[in-house]
């Protein structure tokens, strides 16, 4: 039972403790693998900079270019680069969400998320890093993950914390809106 759905999306990463946000506004493609399962794949423009200054200031809060965000957002641009734009692709279903980024020599990565679960998140660095073939791993234990829409996905939530061993890096909600 294959069917696919050209579709507009409106994806979001936003932390709750740390000034770190990202939207991505785009077309994708969703194929319905079968009633409660879904793959999502879109392409996101390749990342253009950080819109950060390149200083912390003497108290040690982030400085950021926008004088009233305080918070960091990455730009992304729809020019072409030599390393071309980044595939994502989401396998969504009401218990679980894997998300992979392939990023053409640039960062890729793979989440997964479980309600309840501690999952693993693997990020790869560019070819240029010490350890080109050994990915990052880290672990995130999701606390809400919520799909709405049938027949068809509309929105989905997923509230998660990230971690390096004992170190909590951060607290993220991913937000997924797909419109009709």
């Amino acid at each position: 039972m294959l069917t696919h759905h050209r579709k507009p999306v409106l994806l979001s990463l936003i932390s709750t403790d740390l000034p770190i946000w990202s939207v991505l506004e785009t077309a994708a493609t969703l194929y319905q693998k079968d009633s409660n399962r879904f793959h999502l794949l879109l392409t996101a423009p390749p990342v253009k900079g950080c819109n950060v200054a390149n200083h912390i200031s003497q108290e040690n809060t982030l400085i950021s270019n926008k004088p009233d965000s305080g918070s960091l957002h990455l730009e992304t641009s729809n020019t072409h680069v030599p390393n071309g734009p980044r595939i994502l692709w989401l396998e969504i279903s009401s218990y679980r969400v894997i998300m992979t980024m392939q990023g053409n020599a640039q960062l890729s990565y793979r989440h997964f998320w479980e309600q309840g679960v501690y999952g693993v998140s693997r990020y790869w660095l560019p070819t240029e890093s010490l350890q080109p073939n050994d990915p990052i791993r880290l672990r995130n234990f999701t606390r809400n993950l919520k799909l709405n829409g049938h027949p068809l996905p509309e929105h989905l939530r997923l509230e998660y914390e990230l971690w390096a061993g004992k170190v909590q890096m951060g607290c993220y909600i991913l937000n997924l809106e797909i419109k009709h």
